[in-house]
């Protein structure tokens, strides 16, 4: 698949990703249900879709190690009292991070915050991309910075 596509089958996904996790959060709907519903949507191939499902498996499978990861980047902030976009996007972040291997990190990085600016502006683009930040480095072995 041409690069273009490829990250274009990506960017999609992660917003499909981020609406299917945002319509869960408080809800008794299952995941499957609500992707099968959210995909047609937006218009999501399923290419789209499949990559999606990776990204909602590897946070629904991983979900506390996830939630650790992200609460564990500062003390002066409590995950559950973030905003639900920033929350949800640094869920599916993180599991994208950490356990879906064949996306470059800067990538994932850049991609996370610049869906969040889309949805909820400025700052909660520079505070997602802070904490992706942090647990980048903490899970590469790199200083954090004082």
């Amino acid at each position: 698949m041409p690069q273009g596509r490829s990250t274009n089958r990506r960017r999609r996904g992660r917003e499909l990703a981020l609406r299917v996790l945002f319509e869960l959060e408080g809800s008794r709907r299952d995941m499957e249900s609500a992707l099968l519903y959210q995909a047609p949507e937006v218009g999501a191939t399923g290419d789209v879709t499949a990559f999606a499902r990776t990204l909602l498996d590897a946070y629904h499978d991983n979900a506390h190690a996830c939630d650790d990861a992200i609460q564990g980047t500062t003390t002066h902030w409590v995950l559950s009292e973030t905003g639900k976009i920033e929350r949800t996007a640094l869920r599916l972040a993180t599991a994208e991070l950490i356990y879906v291997e064949d996306v470059p990190v800067p990538v994932t990085i850049n991609e996370w915050v610049e869906l969040t600016k889309q949805y909820v502006g400025e700052e909660g683009a520079h505070f997602v991309n802070g904490v992706l930040g942090e647990i980048e480095r903490s899970h590469s072995g790199e200083p954090a910075d004082d």
